[in-house]
């Protein structure tokens, strides 16, 4: 995969002495999420024993045709060589509300990607269609297990690792990484994305499709479609070095 060089060099580092590895936006893609986490598997047997983690970097649910596998996949995470970090996004944050205590959200949450997820759970979409909220809930409570829901509600807000910081949506300019407000981690879009001054540290994102991983001078973007390209993206840090990987291997 072509990626967009960096307007002015910078040279972050990660964790001394660990590897991180990070991967885009899921949104249900089995077989995208199968192939590129074996490919990160190869990379990683080829390397060097380290610590090392495997962060996802948010929205693993909806739009796609399997979110609940996805969800059972990485519940007990088979890949004994990283250990796991679950950053929420925002549509784990619409799904995880709407079936606890918001059911009035779950109708746009249907609308952006959550009649998918449901069939993947069993429910068909025409019957969701027309019902109140609380019936909806009710639904999707009887077939989406509490287990899941408390998994995803459980993700974390972000993850630093060295001079990187992985978020789903990105961060407020001019805001102290302390001082961040949740809901930006999740949902920001242009403030963030336009831009062009530095944060604290080198940020690595999902949230907004781009054509490609999209390398700026302070973020890095891996959210590349996977449920509309077939392109599930990753990245890899360690020390100053960084690798790049996608689930159609033709695209790197």
């Amino acid at each position: 995969m072509v990626a967009r060089k960096p307007k002015n060099k910078r040279y972050p580092r990660g964790k001394v002495g660990e590897r991180a590895y990070a991967v885009g936006d899921i949104h249900g893609c089995l077989n995208e999420t199968l192939t590129l986490l074996q490919q990160l598997k190869t990379d990683n047997d080829y390397r060097d024993e380290a610590i090392t983690y495997m962060i996802f970097l948010g929205d693993i649910v909806d739009r796609g045709p399997d979110s609940k596998k996805i969800v059972e996949l990485l519940m007990d995470f088979p890949y004994e060589f990283a250990e796991p970090l679950f950053i929420k996004g925002n549509h784990e944050e619409m799904m995880v509300r709407g079936l606890t205590n918001e059911p009035e959200l779950l109708q746009q949450w249907l609308k952006f990607g959550g009649f998918e997820c449901a069939e993947s759970y069993g429910l068909r979409r025409d019957q969701l269609s027309g019902q109140s909220p609380w019936v909806v809930q009710q639904m999707l409570r009887s077939v989406v297990p509490k287990e899941h829901v408390d998994f995803l509600d459980g993700f974390l807000d972000y993850v630093q690792f060295g001079d990187f910081l992985f978020t789903h949506a990105g961060l407020r300019p001019g805001v102290a990484l302390s001082q961040q407000n949740p809901r930006d981690m999740r949902w920001i879009r242009d403030a963030f994305l336009e831009f062009d001054g530095e944060f604290e540290l080198m940020v690595v994102h999902g949230h907004t499709i781009s054509d490609e991983i999209e390398i700026r001078h302070n973020r890095i973007g891996l959210d590349t479609g996977a449920y509309e390209t077939g392109r599930l993206s990753a990245i890899c840090i360690e020390d100053h070095q960084t690798k790049y990987f996608c689930s159609k291997s033709n695209d790197i």
